[in-house]
């Protein structure tokens, strides 16, 4: 099988066409440090946690996504490559530096995680599939919330933000194997019996995230390296829609995306352990990196959980020596829009 370029879920995509059989994804050398880029931004030194995974034998990877905190404090993430019977959702004591399994099955490929503020749930996105799963807060009850296709075609769900209401907003990125803009912003309702195409012509969007104030949405389209906003009108319509945030990533790509209370975008990048930290008016403030040593064998920064109400912040981080949490201290407060996703 041609093997892909720098890119997580291009990757697994392969992965799965393969029958998980190990196909693999060509990437930058390990602990590449190319510039995220330019300007007087500081950088923020990443500190290792704990490791959580490694390399599964079925799929040849490893990749950690979806951090969010639940109720009790405690950090859950998914494995996307994980293979039948492993782990597909681990949960994180980050105060003791355990885990433990919380939900595994025969079919998932899920690429994010988010608890909704209408029914308390657990929805996981199933890139492969197209669906959109929820687990009861243990992990438990599994249901398909959603699936088929939208307006005649089919998704693939990556992130997902929840307006106050509890309705979704998924990154379909449709295109990302043909490498074509046909990538789209899907609303769910919060019963999941209608689903509207909010925009498209997207480039592989990614990371998705509503602003401080709920008006718009950073929307991160990973095949041009740059984040759109979209500000919205109403529910169902976008009013407008620009180019944010140009990403200089050199070898790495926009992966997801979280926002602080204050407003502040998190850019996540696959190729690079690293992310990087914009202002809403697109100003460059920090990069948070994994140095040295510890850089070797790891290609992804994927996302990041802010404690809700504090400023500790951990990032899931994986590559062909495993899936590791980092932790640093974040520029802003944790809010909904930087908890899962």
């Amino acid at each position: 099988m041609q093997r892909l370029p720098i890119r997580s879920l291009a990757a697994l995509t392969a992965v799965c066409l393969a029958a998980l059989t190990g196909c693999g994804t060509q990437t930058a050398g390990p602990g590449a440090s190319a510039p995220a880029g330019h300007g007087g931004d500081r950088s923020i030194r990443a500190q290792k946690v704990m490791q959580l995974t490694e390399v599964h034998e079925g799929t040849g990877m490893t990749l950690l996504e979806g951090p969010v905190f639940d109720e009790n404090g405690d950090l859950l993430v998914v494995d996307v490559t994980a293979p039948a019977g492993a782990p597909k959702v681990l949960r994180v004591d980050v105060g003791r530096k355990t885990s433990r399994p919380v939900h595994t099955d025969d079919r998932g490929a899920y690429t994010s995680a988010q608890f909704s503020p209408y029914d308390g749930r657990l929805y996981l996105t199933d890139f492969v599939h197209g669906d959109i799963v929820s687990l009861s807060p243990d992990g438990t009850d599994r249901r398909t919330f959603f699936s088929g296709p939208v307006d005649g075609a089919p998704m693939n769900p990556d992130d997902l933000a929840f307006d106050r209401d509890g309705d979704l907003y998924i990154s379909d990125s449709r295109g990302m194997s043909e490498g074509k803009p046909i990538g789209r912003v899907v609303r769910i309702d919060r019963e999941g019996r209608s689903a509207t195409v909010l925009a498209g012509g997207l480039a592989a969007p990614n990371g998705i995230s509503f602003d401080g104030r709920y008006r718009g949405l950073w929307v991160g389209e990973l095949t041009e390296n740059r984040v759109s906003y979209l500000l919205l009108d109403g529910k169902d319509t976008v009013a407008s829609r620009h180019t944010a945030i140009r990403v200089d990533g050199g070898i790495a790509r926009t992966d997801s995306i979280a926002v602080d209370a204050d407003g502040n975008v998190y850019q996540a990048l696959h190729g690079r352990p690293a992310m990087a930290v914009y202002d809403k008016h697109g100003d460059r403030l920090a990069t948070v990196e994994v140095r040295g040593r510890e850089a070797e064998g790891l290609e992804s920064a994927t996302n990041v959980a802010i404690t809700p109400g504090g400023t500790r912040a951990y990032l899931t981080v994986s590559g062909p020596a495993g899936g590791f949490l980092y932790a640093f201290d974040a520029p802003g407060k944790g809010v909904r829009q930087s908890n899962g996703g």
